[in-house]
């Protein structure tokens, strides 16, 4: 947990930006009826049937201090789609940058040696030599911005039944352009001097 505010904790550097990455599942859903259309003194009506076309995952990259975003879905998440967006992070995203500061949970796909089962054994060095890697504890979630923009985006975009894939990125690229548009940072405020004292039964007696 100190780790984590720790980093938190850094002036902004360009070359080294802090950024918070965490993914969800989503289920694709369609409507076995057809709705019946809100009208005046009547809301939408939905039935509560629906027809499941799978599931999918969505991957969200947060700059804090920027006030960044990216996100989309994959089919899958396994340990080559997380290597593929890390890829695209270094290549795309942060080019120019020296060092990627990287937040996420401790998923067993969220390891540099995910990088080595996407690709070569060079390509992999290369890439991972390029991110400085920071894990949030176990049942620490709440530690990780991304997640936080990830409940975000579930309340603003994903608060309906969507039923296909290239649907359901094309809402979520409106979803980040809007808010990257916006440019809206977070300010984080809990610091390791909190942690100390407010989480104190936390920490070992000695």
């Amino acid at each position: 947990m100190e780790d984590v505010l720790a980093v938190y904790a850094r002036p902004y550097d360009p070359a080294s930006p802090v950024v918070c990455m965490d993914e969800k599942p989503y289920q694709l859903l369609a409507h076995a009826r057809d709705p019946i259309p809100a009208r005046p003194g009547q809301d939408l009506k939905e039935d509560s049937e629906y027809v499941r076309h799978g599931t999918c995952s969505v991957f969200c990259w947060v700059e804090p201090l920027q006030g960044w975003r990216r996100v989309d879905a994959q089919p899958r998440r396994t340990k080559v789609d997380w290597a593929r967006q890390v890829e695209r992070l270094l290549t795309l995203d942060y080019p120019d940058a020296a060092k990627v500061v990287l937040v996420m949970d401790n998923l067993n796909t969220h390891t540099t040696g995910s990088l080595y089962e996407a690709f070569g054994p060079a390509k992999a060095f290369t890439l991972a030599q390029r991110l400085e890697i920071h894990h949030t504890p176990k049942h620490g979630s709440w530690l990780n911005i991304a997640e936080i923009e990830l409940s975000a985006l579930t309340r603003q975009c994903l608060d309906r039944r969507i039923e296909d894939l290239a649907v359901l990125n094309a809402e979520l690229t409106a979803w980040q352009h809007a808010a990257n548009t916006n440019q809206r940072q977070v300010n984080w405020h809990f610091t390791t001097q909190d942690a100390r004292t407010r989480l104190r039964h936390l920490y070992p007696n000695v």
